[in-house]
């Protein structure tokens, strides 16, 4: 089986605010070339031995497998949680046209 080549990854933060700046800031690095922020969601995980209810803001990022590991360290250091939700889903398909689209806005900047 071989591994898939675009990805959509997934990390929740609590403000809009924070998840338009992570937003903004993974795809001018170019490690997802869009990222889309969903409406409050109600997240109730357990925490610290406590059962907890927050409202939070989906950030669901397209990108690639190979810049993967970048976006990953990314959010990392730039999120305020201490362990932040990271999760990458496969694209098992999808248009031509779109995928190419997100392969050429995240393949890294070449100095001339």
């Amino acid at each position: 089986m071989t591994e898939p080549a675009w990805l959509t990854v997934l990390t929740t933060t609590d403000s809009e605010e924070k998840a338009r700046s992570l937003a903004r800031s993974v795809v001018e690095a170019r490690l997802a070339a869009c990222a889309q922020i969903s409406a409050p969601v109600t997240s109730v995980y357990r925490w610290e031995n406590a059962i907890e209810s927050t409202e939070e803001w989906q950030v669901l990022l397209k990108t690639t497998a190979e810049r993967y590991d970048e976006l990953e360290e990314h959010i990392e250091a730039v999120h305020d949680y201490d362990t932040p939700e990271i999760i990458a889903v496969p694209v098992v398909r999808g248009s031509a046209r779109y995928l190419g689209w997100v392969t050429a806005r995240t393949a890294p900047v070449v100095a001339p």
